[in-house]
């Protein structure tokens, strides 16, 4: 009850603000998580309430937006048309690949910072899994027909352009709730991942990728942590190989240097800023904030994600917090404290996909979130991304009337 009364509050705020931006992720928020990616859907009215929100609202997605598996087609479904988005400006705008292709309402993408040598050596990944995970699955699944693994080969390697993509759900399913085999595959699958990046560091391109992995328990010494598997929680679901600096804070920046060059003119961080121009550190990305932005540029952020992630060490004092959305939630959260201005982090309960997730109905925040943890939600939708877009709709509507009306 306490996030619905404290709801209706921030709703008003949002309404009726002088400047506000949304900074939101894709899958398992405005998506309902499925086990097969290309069988996602998109309600057409949520499309449209985007739409009202114009220049006010941006996706950050680890997804793409291009490409047969891309954000793109699943619009053009929605609609029913190909020629509809483009025409009435419908595509979702913002980044993609953590941080990586850039697109406006039209779908015109831009991708700045990536080197030819790069993207033809991601073109080449998918062909360099196959081998190997025809390997790995004939270890693990020895019962398996060349026909079955060339089936779960399919399903399994996303050929995504800047983030190739290892999916394990559809090999999940054949374990059913056998954790051990879920770890087996997870472990094997990581491991082959860093062998393509030595392949890469072998033909010159030392410091070019990295493994994005989702979701995890967080970043240690430039590596993020694997989930394992357990009996009540999947753990990791994928493991995408993407260019390095390709975070989704990072990609806060560009979009927020985005939208106030769209708004006065002038580009805080300059024109041609773009992921491989940020600061790596929060300190730095705060301190390049504070020393560029006007303090009445910066729009109040409304971050939203469903991909966060804490678990308790063995030791029982300390905690492992990770997954992807957290590093841009909480960038926004501490954006709004620097800059005096009351950011919303919103989060969308995305267990109740086809993908299992520690519950806010069933266990609280345990698995997601605790007591000692900075980042703090200022919206939960505990029925997840129906409850979040039936609110949206409803504030796009809102703020729309609002803006007509001042």
């Amino acid at each position: 009850m306490e996030y619905m009364v404290s709801n209706l509050n921030e709703k008003k705020q949002l309404i009726s603000s002088k400047n506000i931006l949304f900074i939101q992720d894709i899958d398992g928020v405005c998506i309902p998580l499925v086990k097969d990616p290309m069988n996602r859907e998109l309600e057409s009215k949520y499309i449209y309430a985007v739409k009202e929100f114009a220049e006010e609202f941006f996706v950050l997605t680890c997804g793409e937006h291009e490409g047969p598996r891309g954000v793109n087609r699943i619009i053009e479904r929605s609609l029913r048309s190909t020629t509809e988005p483009k025409n009435k400006e419908l595509y979702l705008r913002g980044l993609a690949a953590c941080g990586v292709e850039y697109q406006d309402s039209n779908g015109e993408i831009s991708f700045e910072g990536v080197s030819e040598k790069e993207l033809s050596f991601l073109s080449k990944v998918p062909s360099l899994i196959r081998p190997k995970f025809n390997y790995i699955v004939k270890n693990i699944f020895p019962e398996l027909s060349q026909d079955d693994i060339n089936f779960h080969a399919v399903k399994s390697i996303c050929e995504t352009r800047f983030s190739p993509t290892i999916n394990f759900n559809s090999l999940f399913d054949l374990v059913h709730e056998d954790s051990d085999k879920r770890k087996l595959i997870q472990i094997s699958f990581e491991k082959m991942m860093n062998e393509i990046i030595l392949k890469a560091e072998s033909e010159g391109l030392k410091n070019s990728f990295f493994l994005h992995i989702s979701p995890n328990l967080g970043n240690k010494n430039g590596r993020e942590t694997i989930k394992l598997s357990s009996q009540d929680d999947i753990g990791s679901t994928d493991i995408q190989l993407l260019i390095k600096g390709a975070v989704k804070d990072s990609g806060v920046l560009f979009l927020l240097n985005k939208f106030i060059a769209d708004k006065t003119g002038k580009a805080p961080f300059g024109r041609n800023f773009n992921f491989r121009n940020s600061p790596n550190s929060v300190v730095g990305k705060i301190d390049l904030c504070k020393r560029t932005i006007q303090k009445e540029d910066m729009p109040l952020i409304v971050g939203v994600g469903d991909t966060v992630t804490s678990k308790k060490n063995n030791d029982e004092k300390s905690y492992s917090r990770g997954g992807s959305d957290r590093s841009f939630l909480e960038l926004i959260q501490i954006l709004g404290n620097e800059f005096g201005i009351k950011n919303k982090i919103i989060f969308v309960d995305s267990s109740s996909g086809e993908v299992e997730r520690p519950s806010t109905k069933k266990t609280g925040f345990k698995g997601i979130s605790d007591v000692h943890d900075n980042l703090k939600f200022d919206i939960v939708f505990k029925n997840g991304p129906k409850e979040y877009i039936s609110w949206f709709i409803e504030l796009a509507n809102e703020r729309s009337n609002f803006k007509k009306n001042s």
